[in-house]
């Protein structure tokens, strides 16, 4: 199991990355909100906005973010800028931690198969501390 910093931005996770990677080195990935499937409707400010953003900063460990859209209802408060994200050593602890995790809790994305190929969800849990579960099935 690995846990992972992830944060949250209103337009700008790829220039706050870069200026991390500057710091930690590795190579930067960036997918932006134009390469995800169904989202050609947003404004075109928005377009650009990255979808998921990450560095290395240890073995198996990456800093993570993404931006906000607010045409979607989403706005950046300190508080939600920030989760835990966990890769577990398989699917079924996958279920066992976001089970266990977020009861009592608000769960945002229901664990599910996702476009970019992971076992994935999110949630709030009862103390307001954001989580992401997320299970690589390309065997990795």
């Amino acid at each position: 199991m690995t846990l992972n910093p992830y944060l949250n931005f209103d337009g700008n996770a790829e220039e706050a990355l870069r200026f991390y990677q500057s710091v930690f080195g590795g190579e930067l990935f960036v997918q932006r909100m134009s390469d995800v499937p169904g989202m050609d409707n947003l404004p075109d400010d928005e377009k650009n906005r990255a979808m998921h953003v990450a560095i290395p900063i240890g073995k198996g460990q990456y800093l993570m973010a993404s931006d906000c859209l607010p045409s979607q209802g989403h706005v950046l408060n300190v508080g939600n800028n920030n989760y835990i994200s966990v890769t577990p050593d398989s699917r079924e602890e996958a279920d066992r931690l976001f089970n266990g995790l977020s009861e009592g809790g608000k769960v945002e994305m229901p664990m599910a198969d996702q476009f970019w190929g992971d076992y994935f969800g999110s949630f709030e849990d009862k103390f307001g501390v954001r989580w992401m579960i997320n299970f690589p099935t390309n065997g990795q």
